[in-house]
């Protein structure tokens, strides 16, 4: 570790001024050479006061879109505008947490292969106190990538939430930005890149960053849908598959399972939705559908036959019937040994 070690963060903000001086300061107190990118996408709140004022402090630069770019190409700008030796890319709303960045650089500096390193996010609601950060030595896990894409290939969902991310910018610019057809699953597919060029750095037993839940937040009011998420993760994985298999061991196989576990995401929501009365909510024969155009194999899928049966029913048992079926309560314990994994494995 040299003192000339520095990193980029690059800070996407529309209307988030309420925000965007916490997260700078998050930034700016981390105790490392740091280049912070802000980048407003034609705000129409005061996010350009609150810029130009953060843009005093000499490490800071503040640019404004006179038209708005969207997301995706603000990403972009800001990526290619990095000079640090690492990247990460924050939203306003979100935090670093004290030492993220020291975490993170005493990874890559004792592990050369490593081209990502990621933590745990804790999550907060906006007028929450913030929830008090695990700041201490962590253990470090180093995935081969092609390992770690088998991981996610086994839920096809992403294990990230977003700010707690650090990268090698060299491997950034090799491997390019956000693909731009991928509006809501961009992430997914730029974290499944990385791993198929380098090994893969999970930080465990402390928290990297916060990530804020609030109405107005991207995930919130993009690609609502659960067809909508399900087709974005599956392009996300068609693309890695098909531009960057080459470097992947087993890729048939692995896109087979990642294929297989959409499909049956796809049904068991389609499920869910005559087991909550909410049928006329969740669009299920378009959910089958898309089980059936993902996996070749959907007929043998116990969430198909779970369907069938259901539709059968109609929409008045299914719920009666839910305390003698065991999948319901299957399918929970499932999501929660999940959450537990990723938490403690990050995988």
């Amino acid at each position: 570790m040299t003192s000339e070690t520095s990193f980029s963060v690059v800070i996407p903000c529309y209307n988030y001024a309420r925000y965007l001086k916490a997260c700078v300061e998050s930034v700016l107190s981390q105790g490392v050479k740091v280049q912070v990118i802000v980048i407003d996408d034609c705000s129409t709140d005061e996010t350009p006061a609150v810029g130009a004022a953060l843009a005093k402090d000499p490490r800071v630069t503040f640019l404004r879109h006179e038209v708005n770019q969207g997301h995706i190409k603000t990403y972009n700008e800001g990526l290619a505008l990095a000079t640090g030796d690492y990247t990460a890319l924050i939203s306003a709303d979100d935090l670093l947490t004290p030492g993220a960045l020291k975490r993170a650089q005493a990874v890559f500096d004792a592990h050369p292969e490593v081209g990502m390193v990621y933590g745990h996010a804790p999550y907060f609601q906006t007028n929450d106190k913030l929830p008090k950060a695990r700041i201490g030595k962590p253990r470090v896990d180093i995935w081969d990538g092609r390992k770690w894409i088998a991981q996610r290939c086994k839920t096809a969902t992403s294990c990230i939430s977003s700010p707690e991310v650090i990268v090698r910018t060299t491997l950034q610019r090799q491997l390019g930005g956000y693909c731009a057809d991928l509006p809501h699953a961009g992430d997914l597919e730029m974290w499944l890149r990385f791993a198929a060029h380098s090994s893969i750095a999970y930080l465990a037993e402390v928290d990297q960053a916060y990530y804020r839940r609030h109405t107005a937040s991207m995930q919130s009011t993009t690609f609502s849908s659960i067809l909508a998420d399900l087709k974005q993760r599956r392009a996300a994985f068609e693309a890695v598959f098909r531009v960057h298999g080459h470097k992947i061991k087993l890729v048939d196989q692995l896109r087979e399972t990642a294929l297989r576990a959409l499909a049956k995401e796809a049904l068991w929501r389609a499920c869910w939705s005559y087991d909550r009365r909410r049928v006329d909510q969740v669009c299920v024969d378009e959910l089958e559908t898309f089980a059936k155009e993902t996996y070749p194999g959907t007929r043998s899928l116990s969430e198909y036959w779970g369907l069938q049966w259901r539709r059968r029913l109609g929409t008045r048992w299914p719920p009666l019937l839910q305390p003698i079926l065991p999948s319901g309560y299957i399918h929970w314990v499932k999501g929660k040994m999940l959450w537990r994994r990723q938490r403690l494995r990050g995988v």
